[in-house]
């Protein structure tokens, strides 16, 4: 299951409608990471995909801190910190800065980021996403670090 090096890191999540403790056993000692029987809800299955997700970020070392200037996120401890001094942010907020974080420059739509930090079936205004960015601002002290792209959505930069 695991034959290629480059694939080791990916996460493998079987679903199946074989319910043997003997098949599940198989598919977890070939590699995969979880094992899900038919039927499941959707509930059930994002919450094994991003619980397996998490477990292959902390284990592949990708979860360690990023670094963009003076501003240093560790998404396994949520804590953000820039210059020497802790930032002190709400569980939406440190989401925001993370996802921002996790492509540096790189241009994050308002949609998207609405499902990744919120929920695909957030419901409420998108007024509060820019709530959000103008409380991050503020807490990160200068607003150059977050770049509004007018029409599509935000970036994290330097802003030295």
């Amino acid at each position: 299951m695991r034959a290629d090096a480059a694939l080791a890191g990916i996460p493998v999540l079987m679903l199946s409608a074989r319910k043997l403790d003997a098949d599940r056993a198989t598919a977890l000692r070939l590699g995969a990471n979880d094992y899900v029987v038919k039927p499941f809800g959707f509930r059930e299955l994002t919450a094994r995909i991003r619980a397996v997700s998490r477990r292959a970020l902390t284990r592949t070392g990708e979860g360690s801190p990023t670094k963009i200037g003076t501003l240093e996120i560790d998404q396994r401890t949520r804590r953000a910190i820039l210059g020497d001094e802790e930032l002190q942010l709400t569980p939406k907020e440190f989401d925001l800065l993370a996802l921002l974080a996790s492509d540096i420059g790189a241009v994050m739509g308002r949609s998207q980021i609405m499902d990744e930090v919120w929920d695909q079936h957030w419901y409420g205004p998108t007024k509060t996403l820019d709530v959000h960015i103008a409380s991050l601002r503020k807490k990160l002290g200068d607003p150059a670090w977050i770049e509004t792209v007018r029409g599509v959505g935000f970036r994290l930069v330097d802003p030295t």
